[in-house]
């Protein structure tokens, strides 16, 4: 069990620095967000389609078809991958890697929480509201916190993270409950092209492709890095993880991923929460705790 939560700890930190390294790409290059994600995506599916192949000779004999409802979700789930990776990024070029990360991955584990309740015909309970409150909370003082450092109100790079926020939340519910039973890297080959599709004629419409030519080695080395390390490596771990590790432990080692970017934000790129925005990350922090417990329960 400790190998299995270390894994899934690295994994974390390994998808802490996609922000990072974007950030950096942004700050140096005209990258726009959209093109960074297709080229992430586009460089992940290759390594996502050897991986099914492999797991499908492991189980293969073993009753893995999928039903026509289950494939509709993951194509869904890849328009969901699409929106998400654009709008992160996104906001992460217009704010920071830091409070970006921190809005978009610990407000989507609450609204999770509220959503799925009606989904499942349930009312939200009172831990519920709590979790939804703490995150309200938490993002307030965030921004309150970014407009003391910054000096200014990035009410735009906020408004996207939120947005990204909301789209993971429905990436998560419909993977755990209409796409749920497939096989793991099978979801994450199909995901991951359909995402790449999507944003083809996007980017196109952006110009997008027209910035590729000026981008040199130390820039294409960060590409390519977003797109195996963080992508393909990070997901490796997590899924070796989760075999020996319980469903509730994980979802709570995952929360440490914004935290690990709002390190590397400070001690890389000299991002600064203050003390304002450090407490409103520690109350998202535990509303996404307790939003992720109450949703495994």
């Amino acid at each position: 069990m400790l190998r299995g939560a270390l894994l899934i700890a690295l994994a974390a930190a390994l998808w802490a620095t996609t922000g990072i390294a974007a950030k950096f790409l942004f700050n140096s290059t005209e990258l726009h967000p959209l093109t960074l994600a297709l080229l992430r995506l586009s460089i992940a599916f290759p390594c996502f389609f050897t991986l099914m192949l492999w797991e499908r000779r492991q189980l293969r004999g073993r009753g893995t078809a999928i039903t026509g409802r289950v494939l509709l979700a993951l194509l869904a789930l890849g328009l969901f991958q699409a929106a998400y990776q654009g709008s992160y990024l996104l906001a992460v070029q217009l704010t920071g890697a830091g409070i970006a990360t921190l809005i978009a991955l610990c407000v989507a584990p609450v609204l999770v929480a509220l959503m799925a309740a009606p989904l499942l015909g349930e009312r939200p309970g009172l831990v519920t509201w709590l979790a939804l409150a703490a995150a309200v909370l938490g993002t307030v003082l965030l921004v309150a916190g970014d407009i003391e450092t910054s000096g200014e109100i990035r009410a735009a790079g906020i408004a996207v993270a939120l947005v990204a926020a909301l789209v993971y939340a429905g990436f998560t519910l419909t993977s755990r409950h209409a796409a749920a039973g497939a096989p793991v890297f099978m979801t994450a080959f199909v995901c991951f092209t359909m995402g790449a599709v999507t944003l083809v004629p996007v980017v196109a419409w952006l110009d997008g492709f027209s910035q590729l030519a000026a981008l040199g080695f130390r820039e294409w080395a960060l590409v390519i890095y977003i797109g195996l390390v963080p992508t393909c490596a990070g997901y490796l771990c997590f899924f070796a993880g989760m075999k020996t590790t319980p469903a509730t432990t994980s979802s709570i080692i995952v929360t440490l991923e914004p935290l690990f970017v709002a390190a590397l934000a400070w001690a890389l790129l000299g991002e600064v929460l203050g003390a304002t925005g450090v407490t409103g990350a520690i109350i998202l922090t535990v509303a996404v705790v307790v939003a992720s417990r109450r949703a495994r329960g």
